[in-house]
């Protein structure tokens, strides 16, 4: 890799990074163009309550990515999870998303000791033993 290819890669990723932040400001946007019953109605059709879908939306869309690499670091197939229990897939991106233990999550994910410390603080640790219980 030359340093032009380096360099380039930055300009990259702080162009998508950027992007990725007015798409979201744009949602948030429009989201509070919306008149309350309409967006108690798309709250209701997602089965969320209004308050977890505002807070979803003003979390972004990657508010629940250390949901995938927890059950992958835990050995739970995320594809067989949406398969078998969509719902419960559904229901624990959520409780991820709003989840304020990130920092730990992150750091846990990063260091590779998810699973010796996930149950301390992740509000999905009851989920997740049922599903090993099944296994």
């Amino acid at each position: 890799m030359t340093p032009q290819d380096h360099s380039l890669s930055v300009v990259e990723r702080l162009t998508h990074t950027f992007s990725e932040w007015l798409k979201h400001r744009q949602e948030l946007s429009e989201m509070r163009h919306l008149d309350a019953s309409e967006f108690n109605r798309i709250a209701s059709d997602l089965r969320l309550s209004p308050a977890d879908l505002d807070e979803l939306v003003r979390q972004g869309p990657h508010a629940a990515d250390e949901l995938p690499k927890l059950l992958k670091a835990l050995g739970i197939s995320e594809a067989d999870l949406a398969r078998v229990e969509p719902m419960v897939l559904h229901d624990m991106e959520r409780v991820c998303a709003l989840c304020g233990h990130k920092r730990e999550c992150d750091r846990d994910l990063a260091e590779g000791t998810s699973a010796e410390h996930y149950r301390q603080y992740c509000l999905n640790a009851p989920t997740i033993e049922q599903l090993e219980l099944r296994k």
